[in-house]
């Protein structure tokens, strides 16, 4: 072993890889004190009280064993009714669903069934950091379509079609976006589904924010005329529902493709912890679907409170309608997005990332999360404001 270098061990699809733009502002911060954090996309709630209880009870009842590979049909039962009631979505829990170890296992499986090398995958930037990364894993490229905040970073039609080739295969969808907070409507879905059938796309939906959004319904692209058979629809757990560290996730499609996406997690991870999935299923019964509802209106206090602040400190902001980010405009500061991100943490003890850790088109902004307390926000856009007078 001592005579390898990295340049013969290590694969080069791996070496290849960058490192997560958000990962060195985390290192910096660790250790730190008085570090503000709005880096981190997880919600401050504790999972509620009522599924904890459920998973101490089942513990204590020794439920431990091995679930099937697509996870418990109770739970899975209990998906497709809430994604019907919720999103007029009909889904055979037996053919038509697996639980995941997170969304994010849900996303490497369907990346690693649907691409070939050299196959083109088409993601609306700014977007989540996973993206891009897993598909160049699978010898796929990455062709970002940039949105921008003057309509709120909706993807169009007409941005779609400019970046079609006869390589593209794969749409990927995020919203509510991470991390812009935008969302889309049926009307602005509609000429999306009629390119998607135009050119035989797939798509990967993923609607992990599905349940946090404002001022107006969530509308899931698999509900949309024709596109259930072609998309793959990922959601989970840990935001809405502030289960975090449950790991539990899950993705919906077509038999043919939910098939070889078990038989790769059937070789890999077995089935998802059955305690988080019986948490789940605790999760999508009356008492927590209300503890969900009051999560969600706590996010949109924040929400407005906290972007109302950063407008009138001078960091234009567009009006976030999902999600649990704000995502400023830094550009006039003449500083990049990184230059703010690392002057902020350093001089002020605020954790931003930088919006280029999303894309090239996340330049001149940062992320942030209002996933905290309101006292920590407040105090958040104070020093903000002393970073902005300084500037």
């Amino acid at each position: 072993m001592s005579s390898m270098t990295k340049s013969n061990l290590i694969t080069s699809l791996v070496q290849e890889m960058p490192p997560s733009g958000i990962r060195k502002f985390f290192d910096y911060a660790s250790g730190q004190e008085d570090i503000i954090s709005l880096g981190i996309g997880e919600p401050d709630f504790t999972t509620p009280r009522a599924v904890r209880e459920a998973c101490i009870r089942a513990l204590e009842e020794g439920r431990t064993e091995y679930t099937p590979n697509a996870g418990l049909l109770e739970l899975r039962e209990s998906i497709a009714g809430y994604l019907n009631t919720s999103y007029q979505l009909d889904y055979d829990p037996v053919h038509e669903m697996m639980v995941t170890i997170g969304s994010s296992e849900a996303l490497d499986l369907a990346l690693r069934v649907l691409i070939n090398p050299g196959d083109e995958i088409l993601v609306p930037s700014p977007c989540y950091v996973s993206y891009s990364p897993i598909t160049g894993l699978c010898s796929g490229t990455t062709v970002e379509i940039e949105t921008s905040a003057h309509n709120g970073f909706k993807l169009t039609a007409a941005e779609l079609e400019s970046k079609i080739t006869p390589r593209s295969k794969l749409l990927i969808l995020s919203y509510p976006s991470n991390p812009t907070g935008g969302i889309m409507s049926y009307d602005d879905w509609l000429p999306i589904a009629q390119l998607v059938e135009k050119y035989d796309l797939v798509v990967l939906s993923d609607e992990i924010y599905a349940e946090l959004t404002y001022r107006a319904k969530h509308v899931s692209f698999a509900s949309m005329p024709g596109m259930k058979e072609r998309t793959l629809l990922i959601s989970g757990f840990s935001k809405a529902f502030a289960m975090t560290g449950w790991r539990i996730g899950y993705v919906c499609g077509p038999e043919q493709l939910i098939e070889p996406m078990l038989k790769i997690h059937q070789y890999t991870v077995m089935c998802a912890p059955i305690l988080g999935q019986i948490a789940a299923i605790e999760s999508l019964k009356p008492h927590g679907l209300e503890s969900k509802d009051r999560m969600m209106e706590s996010y949109n206090e924040r929400r407005r409170m906290f972007v109302t602040g950063l407008r009138q400190i001078g960091l234009p902001c567009h009006e976030p309608q999902g999600a649990f980010y704000a995502f400023p405009s830094i550009a006039h500061t003449g500083l990049t997005s990184d230059q703010f991100a690392e002057q902020l943490l350093k001089e002020m003890n605020v954790l931003a990332v930088p919006g280029t850790a999303f894309g090239q088109s996340g330049e001149g902004f940062i992320r942030c999360s209002y996933a905290t307390s309101v006292p920590k926000l407040e105090q958040a856009l104070e020093r903000m404001q002393q970073f902005m007078q300084r500037l």
